[in-house]
């Protein structure tokens, strides 16, 4: 059964020959639930990526929840990246895209998201990755 939410669209802009950005959406195993349990670390962290990736935040918001677990989204002129912990079963999903409106930001949401595996010392077990 099509819907209007399933029916392509072409519109002049898919027409373009340029891609205008890269979109990682990804669910993570952490073996060390420390970092999982409240934000401040990963907040700090992504912080220092999006001044060491010459991004430009312009508004974040975090919750740590009862019993453990947070969830925050950074908003940035280039778009945004979003995470969402469980702890309890040493779960993570993330996602960032990053557009191409002033560059080409493909590279620097490769190296964000490779950044942010890193900091978590994750293994992948789901990974999209959406030029966009």
């Amino acid at each position: 059964m099509n819907t209007p939410y399933s029916v392509p669209v072409k519109t002049p802009a898919m027409t373009q020959t340029s891609i205008p950005g890269l979109h990682i959406v990804a669910n993570f195993s952490v073996p060390d639930i420390a970092k999982l349990g409240d934000y401040h670390a990963f907040q700090n962290f992504i912080n220092d990526q999006i001044e060491a990736f010459q991004l430009s935040k312009v508004g974040e918001v975090y919750h740590n929840f009862p019993g453990g677990g947070f969830t925050g989204v950074v908003c940035l002129t280039e778009s945004h990246l979003s995470i969402h912990t469980w702890p309890e079963q040493n779960y993570i999903t993330f996602d960032v895209f990053l557009s191409n409106f002033l560059r080409d930001n493909r590279a620097t949401t490769e190296g964000l998201y490779k950044a942010v595996c890193n900091f978590f010392h994750a293994d992948i077990l789901f990974e999209q990755i959406i030029n966009r």
